[in-house]
């Protein structure tokens, strides 16, 4: 071999492991240090960590940021990041069962819950069957506080009260419910089973009225919700049937158009719900066991990394922070918490 064909060599190998080498490194996975079972967690857009970071507790910062909540049987605490760290803070039960009350409202399908979002609550309502024999919602209900001019007597805030149906012969799929902000304004996710098969349903205000604004092709098979984002480029990302293929969709403008499908998987064992944006253009979401987690980019939905999980997922997960420095926290299906961190697997 020549000098000059040595170099060329060298220069190739280097290259080859420089792009590999951020690629090759794994996420890392810690164990929250936790003295009870975690059997519920919610995430940072939820009522629950809403509540709980405006209560003025004693034990959190005044603005403490962006938290998660975890609670079971035995405890409670509060999740936030501390620099690259996930800090726990306990919670007393009462305290959480408290600030927690308001989750199901009178009327709404059992074991749902509501969304908020300024002076919208939208939740599930009116228990129905689905075309497959399976509990459902008959609509969405929207309560919207409206304005009051300012007066020295105290008068009660009026709300106006919509429900949506999810048309004919079909139900809304219980707790699917999600808010999503597009171009500025509220919308709704839901999925809604028809005699077809399932879509993906857009709610949100059109001429002054809530209603479905758009769906998606019914798809027979069942389907999951498994992220969603706002932003310039709101979108979703749906998990579909028994091998787990995935679908993101652009919400822009109140319209359903999608960009890609199918999904590419490492071990080509498909995907499943939970999961949930963790930065631009990239999701996390469990893989078909629900034994790891996959970043999964946007662009084609080709797993980029996973880790693997000491246990399946449980009750969920939660993102806190965002891009190179979000922290995801996995519900476990044993009662722990984990910590997964891919700042150091990002190229």
């Amino acid at each position: 071999m020549s000098e000059r064909a040595a170099r060329a060599l060298a220069r190739g190998c280097l290259a080859a492991l420089l792009v590999a080498s951020p690629a090759a490194a794994e996420p890392r996975v810690t164990l929250l240090d936790l003295p009870f079972r975690v059997t519920q967690l919610r995430d940072a857009g939820s009522e629950a960590a809403l509540s709980v970071a405006t209560a003025g507790l004693p034990q959190l910062p005044r603005t403490p940021g962006p938290i998660a909540v975890a609670w079971g049987e035995t405890g409670a605490a509060v999740l936030m990041l501390s620099g690259d760290r996930v800090t726990v803070v306990p919670l007393s039960l009462d305290a959480i069962e408290g600030l927690t009350a308001g989750e199901t409202p009178k009327g709404a399908l059992p074991g749902s819950r509501r969304v908020l979002s300024g002076p919208v609550s939208a939740y599930l309502s009116g228990p129905a069957t689905g075309p497959d024999g399976r509990p459902g919602a008959a609509g969405v209900t929207l309560r919207e506080r409206q304005k009051v001019s300012m007066s020295a007597d105290p008068k009660p805030v009026p709300v106006a009260t919509a429900t949506v149906p999810p048309g004919a012969g079909a139900a809304f799929a219980p707790d699917t419910l999600r808010p999503v902000e597009i171009d500025g304004s509220l919308a709704l996710l839901a999925l809604s089973e028809h005699p077809e098969g399932t879509r993906l349903a857009l709610i949100g205000r059109q001429d002054g009225a809530w209603r479905v604004r758009a769906e998606t092709p019914a798809e027979p098979g069942r389907a999951s919700l498994a992220a969603e984002w706002p932003g310039a480029r709101p979108g979703a990302v749906l998990v579909r049937g028994d091998a787990g293929r995935l679908e993101h969709w652009s919400l822009a403008g109140g319209k359903l158009a999608q960009q890609a499908a199918g999904g590419r998987s490492a071990d080509g064992g498909g995907f499943s719900a939970p999961g949930a944006a963790v930065a631009d253009g990239e999701v996390v979401l469990a893989t078909r066991d629900r034994g790891a987690l996959a970043y999964v980019s946007l662009n084609d939905l080709a797993e980029r990394a996973r880790a693997a999980l000491p246990a399946p997922v449980g009750a969920g997960l939660a993102v806190l922070g965002s891009g190179r420095g979000a922290q995801v926290v996995v519900a476990l299906a044993d009662g722990r918490l984990a910590v997964v961190h891919d700042g150091g697997a990002r190229p």
